[in-house]
């Protein structure tokens, strides 16, 4: 673990064009739940299965529930960036980093002080109407009670990225631009399980792709450095 840690210090005192890409596992020490582990949201019990209703044929079809699971699972009230998220932001004002690419929808990489953050799946820091796409501060529908309406009469949706949507392409695209120039790709808290996000690593061409991540993950054998623990306490030693 050590001498991972020591190798991964080296490796960005000797680049100059990181790029991370995260996901769930980031925010998890900032106390924000994440999807897949054995504490996450895809293993507690619902009315429906949360891959069902974060889609967008059930936004549509039954927005009480949607705003129900929203509000109670999806708003967190409180959450400060980590130790991670707050190297990230050093790393970049010392310009090493170039950009992250985050599937997280919490903001949280932003509040550290990031600038060059591509949000692969939205942000719950923006709405919008979903008839006539009028913007709405995000307390609008983080703070109400019931389904938010427009003065339209349209229902006011989050800026995320649902079940059955695309991602958007001008961020797919910029994403791949900086992975395929990156002399370095540090790949942190995600299980790689979630395309196409998860895919646009492949663009990597370089030499330096480090994992870490408490556990194992379909890129492990590709990886030229595996750091395994909890990224807030990995980056803290950096």
């Amino acid at each position: 673990m050590e001498e991972n840690i020591r190798k991964l210090r080296q490796w960005i005192s000797e680049s100059d064009n990181i790029v991370f890409f995260g996901g769930a596992g980031v925010s998890t020490e900032s106390g924000i739940p994440d999807f897949r582990s054995v504490d996450g949201l895809y293993n507690q019990k619902w009315a429906y299965p949360p891959e069902t209703i974060l889609s967008h044929s059930f936004f549509e079809r039954d927005p009480e529930e949607f705003y129900r699971f929203y509000h109670e699972k999806l708003v967190i009230h409180g959450a400060e960036p980590n130790a991670a998220h707050r190297k990230l932001a050093e790393l970049e004002q010392a310009g090493k980093l170039k950009a992250i690419l985050t599937q997280n929808i919490d903001g949280l990489h932003q509040a550290a002080g990031s600038k060059e953050v591509l949000e692969l799946h939205g942000s719950t820091h923006r709405c919008y109407c979903a008839s006539c796409y009028k913007p709405w501060p995000a307390s609008y529908i983080n703070d109400c009670k019931g389904v938010p309406r427009c003065t339209c009469g349209g229902v006011v949706r989050p800026d995320v990225v649902l079940y059955e949507e695309s991602l958007d392409q001008d961020i797919l695209s910029r994403s791949v631009k900086y992975i395929s120039r990156a002399d370095m790709l540090i790949i942190g808290g995600t299980s790689l399980a979630v395309y196409p996000a998860a895919g646009l690593i492949h663009y990597y061409q370089g030499h330096k792709l480090v994992l870490v991540n408490r556990g194992a993950t379909p890129q492990d054998g590709n990886a030229d450095l595996i750091v395994r623990g909890n990224i807030g306490q990995v980056f803290s030693q950096l």
